[in-house]
């Protein structure tokens, strides 16, 4: 039997799925009527999960893993490796510096697009989001060590 795909690909959203809720229960669920923190998250990921079973289930439609080119395997790694380094800084350097230098490094040294271009990406994403967050939901986010 051929490994295809989608079964691949659909049969990994529902064990990460799985091994998200295990360790998710720290926050409360509550009512539909008084929702906890953890009501979203488990939302989310009930629905990623039964994606990704939907995507398992039509795998015959998808072609068999083995033709899967991987010549963008080294990119996808700097990719990963850039967004773990900022979610192992993100409470160290706050917010807006690991998203602004996150977003910077990904468009400039990953993606390769001019240094001017990226500058004005990164800042103006970390703006938009940032107010967005912070000022419109008034959500606390991390504050580096400059206090901002």
């Amino acid at each position: 039997m051929n490994l295809r795909r989608d079964l691949a690909a659909g049969g990994a959203f529902v064990v990460a799925g799985a091994l998200t809720f295990a360790v998710s229960g720290d926050l409360p669920f509550g009512t539909l009527a008084s929702p906890g923190a953890g009501m979203l998250p488990k939302l989310v990921i009930s629905l990623m999960m039964g994606f990704g079973l939907v995507i398992a289930l039509r795998a015959r439609e998808s072609p068999p893993l083995s033709e899967l080119p991987w010549s963008d395997l080294p990119h996808a790694t700097r990719v990963i490796a850039v967004s773990a380094a900022a979610v192992a800084l993100y409470v160290e350097l706050g917010f807006l510096l690991t998203v602004a230098l996150m977003l910077l490094t990904l468009t400039f040294l990953v993606e390769r697009r001019p240094l001017l271009n990226a500058v004005l990406f990164s800042l103006g994403v970390t703006g938009l989001v940032y107010l967005s967050f912070h000022v419109g939901l008034k959500l606390p986010l991390p504050r580096g060590p400059l206090g901002f």
